[in-house]
């Protein structure tokens, strides 16, 4: 029997663009995300208070992701096997599918603490707070000064041994199966900081029948984490980029029980579009298709 498990809801407006975001921030703060922005804190007050949502996350809310979730991690020998390498900074990229899963994957990895790259209106936004705390690092957008910044800023923390978590398909998609397009961030700070990438697979299983008929639940969550892939230093930077990136999204589609041949998306981001499928015990097919 299959491990696939495909929820095939219809619950959230997926749209058109594989790398767009369908939820809605409603509050701007007015931060604005420039040259002289802290894009990691290092300020007494700012970690007293990751400290604090610190202490809150281990108490209560990854103890709770394993009930609302249904959470399984898989995998976690491969952080104790490669720690050696883990501890001099690493990158880890994953399928971006719920609110929670960044929750799932620094309860999956804990003692560490990573950061993770996030969409900016999420830091101005009505949870700006709580992102900024569990991590978050906004991304500027069209200002070349901001983005230099940033990404010296980056590129020191992954030299000084952390760990930095990146949704490459670019977006949150609830609960949606298919591994998208990969767009090469990820790919890009591994290679010109000469780290390895983690991959993490999030993948779904069918509910019982309290959780599906009396709780509404669409589906549960396991998280498998893969082993480090390293970037091709035998190729010019662009180039690494590309294969690392590729190889990722392979990796990613098997630790998400998909068969890379089988997956509906091709693993590069070319200004790609959604594709309205169906799964049946026939495979996959295409909505309009007989």
């Amino acid at each position: 029997m299959s491990l696939y498990f495909d929820p095939q809801t219809n619950k959230y407006p997926y749209p058109i663009d594989t790398d767009k975001h369908y939820l809605v921030v409603k509050k701007n703060d007015g931060t604005i995300f420039d040259e002289n922005y802290p894009y990691i804190d290092n300020t007494k007050g700012f970690r007293f208070k990751c400290w604090l949502t610190r202490v809150l996350l281990v108490l209560i809310v990854f103890p709770l992701s394993y009930v609302r979730l249904g959470l399984k991690v898989k995998g976690k020998k491969n952080l104790k096997k490669y720690k050696d390498v883990i501890k001099n900074g690493i990158v880890s990229c994953s399928n971006h599918v719920h609110m929670w899963d960044y929750i799932s994957v620094m309860n999956a990895i804990k003692p560490i603490k990573p950061h993770l790259l996030v969409w900016a209106p999420n830091v101005s936004g009505e949870m700006g707070s709580m992102v900024r705390h569990v991590g978050g690092i906004p991304i500027p957008e069209h200002n070349l000064k901001a983005t230099a910044k940033y990404m010296n800023v980056i590129k020191d923390y992954l030299n000084n041994g952390g760990w930095l978590h990146i949704y490459p398909e670019g977006s949150m998609w609830e609960y949606y199966a298919p591994i998208r397009p990969f767009k090469v961030g990820a790919s890009y700070f591994a290679s010109a900081s000469n780290k390895p990438i983690i991959p993490l697979g999030f993948s779904y299983r069918k509910p019982g029948w309290i959780r599906r008929v009396i709780f509404k639940q669409i589906a549960l969550f396991n998280l498998t984490i893969g082993e480090p892939l390293y970037p091709n230093n035998a190729l010019s930077l662009k180039a690494r980029e590309i294969d690392l990136t590729k190889r990722c999204h392979e990796v990613i589609c098997r630790l998400a029980t998909i068969d890379p041949e089988n997956n509906i998306y091709q693993p590069l981001f070319n200004n790609s579009k959604r594709i309205d499928y169906y799964t049946s015990e026939y495979g996959i097919g295409y909505k309009g298709s007989k």
